[in-house]
């Protein structure tokens, strides 16, 4: 019988350009892939106030043609390599991924910097890129559950950390082809730009090409964003429906924190598969919402659990009373078999980001981005196994579920409850 086959994953490795910005790989062998993200300091904070989505359509814009391709040659020539991509919008960088068979790596990261470093951005197209930019627009505006998340976000965080990627229509409709250019030119800059690779690939080759394509980049002098408290919002928006959705959010750690991973296995425990308690308290013992979940969303500096409940109106106070009480208990701490169960969820998720170049790829880059350096599948793991569910109660015991926040988005607004 043949030996059966390992992935013979190698260290990560780092490489700063001369103008700030960093390459990440992790090698791999016995795969035949190789994935890329490519992350560029352009995020929806960095939007002028009077024109929110701003970077959303200049997303759109820089892949309507660059370097020598116009905008259908583009895609075709990305087509061609069998790339399969996806870009983001985020709340301090544009995201831009792709992966593909590990011999077109090159011709795909060539592709790429011409995206980032010399796009077109062709006036005739503006129109159509703010068509793409509202129809995503609206689409929020569409899944109730979507606009109650980004209304919370809004409440919870500080400006301009809780804003809505897409922006407004205000904003979208009003920008002008030179402000599109103006924004590009200041916020596609190399220094924050982090690249990461994963897959089979040479590093010392990689290095070479990055540098070809990338060392000329020149820096650009940027003002910080300057923070203001949250927006002073109602708790509920009305909305006729037969549905009401609810949300509740409060401060937790950054992803950066030393007890990270604490905080996010105590949310796994609330929410995470059909043994959490959210869902047997909320959903299956006593029937009150066709969905409930609480997730930890972090920034770089800043963290909230956001838990999102939806249900029939009727329904909606006792949802809310519940799924709170549930928070409040979170207090008490967790047993050891909850532990154990969100445990083996996890693994199973390692073991399938580590068969995955694209999870990879875009791991090592937040991982850059968040702790300065990249933490491998293994050491992730034994931080896993290590975690006890003493440590999360220790966790609990100094950052409590407190300072809630709420929205309610449905035909009645209900009565908050109080914080003991």
């Amino acid at each position: 019988m043949a030996p059966e086959t390992q992935v013979q994953q190698r260290d990560a490795q780092t490489h700063l350009l001369a103008n700030g910005m960093v390459l990440v790989g992790e090698p791999t062998d016995a795969v035949q892939s190789a994935a890329l993200s490519l992350m560029v300091p352009s995020g929806y904070s960095a939007d002028p106030a009077e024109r929110l989505g701003l970077s959303s359509l200049l997303c759109d814009m820089v892949l309507r043609g660059a370097g020598t391709r116009d905008s259908r040659a583009l895609i075709n020539d990305l087509e061609i390599l069998g790339v399969e991509r996806g870009e983001s919008v985020g709340v301090s960088q544009t995201t831009f991924s792709a992966a593909t068979v590990a011999t077109n790596l090159d011709e795909a990261l060539g592709i790429y910097a011409d995206v980032v470093r010399r796009p077109h951005l062709p006036t005739d197209q503006l129109e159509a890129g703010k068509l793409v930019c509202l129809q995503e627009l609206r689409g929020v505006d569409d899944e109730p559950s979507q606009r109650l998340i980004q209304e919370l976000r809004r409440r919870t965080y500080p400006k301009p950390w809780g804003r809505s990627s897409q922006g407004d229509e205000s904003g979208i409709t009003s920008s002008t082809a030179d402000e599109v250019r103006e924004y590009w030119t200041q916020s596609f800059r190399p220094e924050g730009a982090i690249l990461g690779v994963a897959g089979n690939f040479e590093w010392a080759q990689l290095v070479q090409c990055v540098e070809e394509l990338f060392a000329d980049w020149k820096t650009v002098k940027v003002k910080p964003v300057i923070e203001l408290p949250s927006e002073d919002l109602p708790t509920h928006i009305h909305q006729e429906s037969n549905q009401c959705h609810l949300g509740i959010a409060f401060p937790s750690v950054p992803y950066c924190n030393p007890n990270y991973l604490r905080a996010w296995a105590a949310v796994g425990v609330l929410s995470g598969g059909m043994s959490s308690r959210l869902f047997t308290e909320v959903r299956e013992k006593r029937g009150l919402c066709y969905t409930v979940s609480a997730s930890l969303h972090t920034q770089r500096e800043r963290a909230r659990v956001l838990c999102y409940a939806g249900t029939t109106a009727e329904r909606a106070q006792e949802t809310l009373d519940v799924t709170f009480a549930e928070l409040i208990k979170l207090r008490d701490g967790v047993e050891q078999s909850e532990l154990d169960r969100l445990k083996a969820r996890i693994k199973s998720g390692l073991i399938m980001q580590q068969e995955s170049t694209s999870a990879r790829s875009g791991a090592i880059a937040r991982d850059w981005y968040h702790l300065g350096r990249v933490r491998s599948l293994q050491e992730v793991g034994t931080l896993i196994d290590q975690l006890t569910s003493r440590d999360i109660n220790e966790f609990l015991e100094s950052h409590p579920p407190s300072d809630f926040t709420f929205t309610t988005l449905g035909p009645t607004k209900l009565t908050l409850p109080e914080e003991k």
